[in-house]
């Protein structure tokens, strides 16, 4: 898939959650765990759908929007153009697979 595919609505929901990703509060380490799950699931861990039962119901319609995007692109988030912004939360909420240069 092409970035170009995507639709307004995800990636709207997309860039909600990145957002969401870059706090510090139990929802954004819920949001972030599920991204990452799509960026690496094997160094990264895999998402527990229980997870979803502690974000409110916006973020869990988000979560919704994307995991229907991860199945339709067939593809990484950076394929679609969001490499950076899945690094930061690799960055935030997993340091220790971060590789220094």
């Amino acid at each position: 898939m092409r970035p170009d595919q995507m639709t307004a609505t995800e990636r709207a929901a997309l860039e909600r959650l990145l957002e969401h990703a870059r706090g510090d509060t139990h929802q954004s380490r819920r949001v972030a765990d599920f991204l990452l799950a799509w960026w690496n699931a094997g160094a990264c861990g895999a998402y527990d759908l229980t997870t979803g039962w502690a974000v409110d119901e916006a973020i869990a319609e988000d979560l919704c929007v994307v995991f229907r995007l991860a199945t339709r692109a067939n593809s990484y988030p950076d394929t679609l153009g969001y490499g950076p912004q899945f690094e930061a939360v690799v960055r935030s909420w997993r340091p220790e697979l971060v590789k220094e240069h």
